[in-house]
């Protein structure tokens, strides 16, 4: 089914996915809060590009790296001179957009004039601050537009202390600020974010097989946790679309309620990195392969995603509506190991005598997965509010189980319910869930 914009962040806020930043003195533009089940939805998100980067493979290991890094990073790196977006402003009412995302580029999508942009202008993107007490040039910092610089910049200390060989990746997820003139979409362009980025070092000799290869994992992360296939695709980029390090990148695209865009791009960044902060600190980040007796610039692959985009996509590919004995039942299909609650504990009734059962079950449980109890309102309706945030099981414990000790296990999807014995739930669920 198609969905809205509007319906996902209706959905978003009122079920405790994301707030709006700051939205007691009136909201900041661009900037979201992620709610108890969001967090949940985004670690989730982070965890399993993690367990399949890192902890499944034997040849990418982890780095965390500073938000606030040396200036000449930024300068080495070509951010400081090219990292910008061409901008149209309308005469009229002086909003600013970017040409390749207007509809008609004739007419402002803000006021309605026709013919009222100016010629494009560049803006950098990056985000300026300053370290220490006074705010002069000297001073001058940039909150990181990317990960992937601190990988770079600790690539030789990976790989000697972990004593790596090629082909071998560093993968970084961390938060990223871009200084967007035009953010919008919900959480899609936002100027704080998270990103999801591995570079995958390898003989330049073999860039264009890894190239190929990390685009069909890429691929196959998304297909294999549930997001539809039909609404994902590879696009190459043209040449004028290239960035400054790049001699070729694949985005993986996403059908967003407004149409195709990126979700992560994949990118040959050649030994352009490398070699830039060689030339800057002086410092020589070239590899030796002992068995060929060489020394050279490894190339990188980098696939790179966003985080909190990517958590969204995950969130409107998952929404549904079903009509269920007349009424209609929103629910969220997200994979298990997605999903922000896993169990439900639901008594069927808030009377005392079901206390103990309920407590019971939801102690067994709770240090195998997120848990909710929930004992407001009829059974019916915790039902559908557990559906519409995605949540795989319900555990019902009625008046029958203070005789027969067993629950019933309602499933999200097929809505088909199992008497379980109270101390076979743990295997029985064990069988179903991550």
């Amino acid at each position: 089914m198609s969905v809205t914009l509007d319906t996902i962040a209706n959905l978003a806020k009122k079920r405790g996915f994301v707030f709006p930043s700051s939205e007691i003195y009136g909201g900041l533009r661009s900037a979201y809060d992620y709610g108890p089940l969001g967090v949940e939805l985004l670690r989730n998100v982070k965890a399993e590009w993690w367990r399949s980067m890192v902890r499944d493979r034997d040849d990418i290991v982890g780095l965390d790296s500073a938000i606030i890094q040396d200036r000449q990073v930024w300068a080495a790196s070509g951010h400081e001179a090219s990292f910008t977006d061409p901008l149209v402003e309308c005469t009229n009412c002086n909003n600013r957009f970017r040409p390749d995302k207007l509809e008609d580029a004739g007419v402002c999508p803000n006021c309605g004039e026709r013919d009222s942009f100016t010629e494009a202008r560049q803006f950098n993107l990056l985000l300026k601050t300053h370290l220490g007490p006074v705010e002069d040039e000297a001073a001058l910092a940039y909150l990181r537009p990317e990960t992937a610089q601190g990988i770079f910049i600790n690539y030789e200390n990976v790989r000697r202390t972990m004593r790596l060989k090629l082909p071998f990746g560093i993968a970084q997820i961390g938060k990223s600020f871009r200084n967007e003139i035009t953010p919008g979409q919900f959480v899609f362009r936002t100027r704080e974010f998270e990103q999801m980025e591995m570079e995958y070092f390898c003989r330049p000799e073999e860039a264009a097989e890894w190239f190929a290869y990390w685009l069909e994992q890429r691929m196959a992360w998304y297909v294999d946790l549930g997001m539809d296939k039909d609404k994902l695709r590879l696009r190459a980029h043209d040449e004028d679309e290239l960035s400054h390090y790049s001699t070729t990148t694949s985005d993986v695209e996403y059908q967003f309620p407004w149409g195709w865009d990126e979700l992560e791009g994949i990118a040959n960044r050649t030994d352009f990195d490398l070699r830039a902060h060689t030339e800057q600190s002086g410092q020589d980040l070239s590899y030796y392969d002992q068995d060929q007796d060489e020394r050279f610039f490894p190339y990188v692959i980098e696939p790179a995603a966003g985080a909190t985009r990517t958590t969204f996509a995950f969130l409107i590919d998952a929404y549904s509506e079903e009509e269920v004995r007349g009424e209609t039942r929103v629910v969220l299909k997200l994979d298990p190991r997605l999903a922000p609650v896993k169990v439900a504990v639901l008594p069927l009734s808030k009377k005392e005598e079901l206390m103990p059962d309920t407590r019971a079950v939801a102690g067994a449980l709770r240090s195998s997965w997120q848990l909710e109890v929930d004992v407001t309102q009829s059974i019916g309706r915790r039902y559908r509010r557990q559906d519409e945030i995605g949540t795989p099981f319900c555990v019902t414990v009625d008046f029958d189980t203070l005789d027969d000790k067993a629950v019933t296990v309602r499933d999200r999807d097929t809505m088909n319910q199992d008497r379980v014995a109270i101390d076979q739930l743990l295997a029985y669920l064990r069988e179903r869930l991550p």
